[in-house]
């Protein structure tokens, strides 16, 4: 556990000493989505930090609710409560925007990394940038059911994947109902910024990852965005993964990463 602007935020990490790299779960996660990367050869050769935001995993829920602010204060914070306001900031759906929005909070990273992430410039951009999944709409409600929870996550994989949901489910299950609200409610009055613009405007490498069997995030709308920075000059697609591939191939995911780590010396 570290304090971070107030809030006991938990968090696990890597035993590698390497270039640090934060990762950013997304909603409804929590940290243990990281475990494949963190105990296998990527999570032994890099420094990896992987938070569990507000409300999520171990973390403590912010007293005055939740807003992206929120979660973009606490990623900034605790990569600089870790010595890692240099790192590779990792994040993945809810976390990749998140990493977006809190891009302007940190000018030494080295490079930025999303996934299951379409940058937008508004809300209204929401039903282009997304895939038609009824799923999705548990990520906005409070407190939500089992049966709810486990649609949800299947969403997360590619369809008829073999791999156990429990993880996934139980994270669901134990986030706050007030920060998937709140989320909602961010992107319900627009309270979010033109991430779009931000990476249009980005200074540093962005490496945007896509599972091909991904059931929520549209590629050609990540195809058509302006990205000046991306990283071998277009979105790397994942085969035989849907949103998470970092616990549906972790071999492959890791193999990107690496690469895209090596890549900035």
């Amino acid at each position: 556990m570290v304090s971070v602007n107030g809030l006991e935020i938990a968090h696990r990490q890597s035993t590698g000493t390497g270039r640090p790299v934060v990762l950013v779960h997304g909603n409804s996660s929590s940290s243990r989505t990281w475990q494949p990367l963190l105990d296998g050869p990527f999570g032994k050769r890099f420094r990896c930090l992987a938070p569990d935001l507000p409300g999520h995993g171990g973390s403590q829920a912010p007293d005055g609710g939740y807003s992206i602010a929120t979660f973009t204060a606490a990623v900034a914070g605790f990569a600089e409560v870790s010595d890692a306001l240099d790192a590779v900031f990792v994040g993945w759906s809810l976390g990749g925007h998140i990493v977006i929005e809190a891009e302007p909070r940190l000018p030494d990273a080295a490079g930025l990394v999303v996934f299951g992430t379409p940058p937008l410039p508004n809300p209204a951009a929401v039903p282009s940038a997304f895939l038609p999944n009824p799923a999705m709409g548990v990520g906005f409600t409070g407190q939500v059911s089992e049966e709810d929870a486990t649609a949800y996550a299947a969403s997360f994989v590619a369809p008829g994947s073999p791999l156990p949901l429990h993880g996934f489910v139980a994270d669901i299950l134990a986030t706050d109902p007030a920060a998937r609200e709140g989320i909602g409610n961010a992107i319900g009055s627009g309270s979010i910024a033109d991430e779009a613009a931000i990476v249009a405007g980005l200074a540093k490498p962005l490496a945007v990852l896509h599972g091909r069997e991904e059931q929520l995030v549209s590629l050609d709308y990540l195809r058509g965005l302006d990205i000046p920075t991306l990283w071998r000059g277009e979105v790397q697609v994942i085969d035989g993964v849907g949103h998470a591939p970092q616990e549906e191939d972790p071999e492959a995911f890791a193999e990107l990463l690496t690469r895209f780590v090596e890549d900035l010396d």
